[in-house]
């Protein structure tokens, strides 16, 4: 098959679609451990790790959005079913009061400690260890976020 303008060639369309499939099945194939371990889906799991990398594990609304890839009113849900388990809370920013921080409390801290190094071992089972040059698909990662970022 000759390659024409708009269409991938054979490599590049399987490359494409393993790419996709990765995106697809990744969470999916680490979220059982979570579930076990945790009571926690994958992004939920991915939501608290974000807040616990921030200063004072607090971060807008907005950016956690943001960090999560997630739509506001998604994440909204998502933070209120962590507050009920009081894994998070949710108080005004009072550098601008119409805005809201999510806040990693204690509780959600000690949870995130006790299951992450089960999601390690798993992720480095499934992702790292199978990787030859673990650089490389940093920089390739890398490359395609910083094209993805200036949509």
């Amino acid at each position: 098959m000759t390659p024409t303008r708009g269409w991938l060639n054979e490599q590049q369309l399987a490359t494409w679609t393993a790419f996709n499939r990765v995106l697809a099945r990744l969470p999916a194939a680490l979220e059982p451990q979570l579930q076990q371990d945790g009571q926690v889906s994958y992004l939920e799991y991915y939501v608290l790790a974000r807040l616990s990398d921030q200063p004072a594990r607090t971060c807008r609304m907005t950016a956690l959005a943001d960090l999560a890839n997630a739509e506001l009113s998604r994440l909204s849900h998502l933070v209120r079913r962590l507050e009920r388990r009081e894994l998070v809370r949710r108080e005004p920013d009072p550098a601008d009061r119409r805005s809201t921080n999510v806040i990693l409390t204690d509780a959600g801290q000690c949870l995130l400690t006790s299951i992450a190094p089960a999601h390690v071992d798993r992720v480095r089972d499934l992702v790292i260890d199978s990787v030859d040059d673990i650089a490389a698909l940093e920089r390739v990662c890398q490359r395609i976020l910083d094209r993805i970022s200036t949509c």
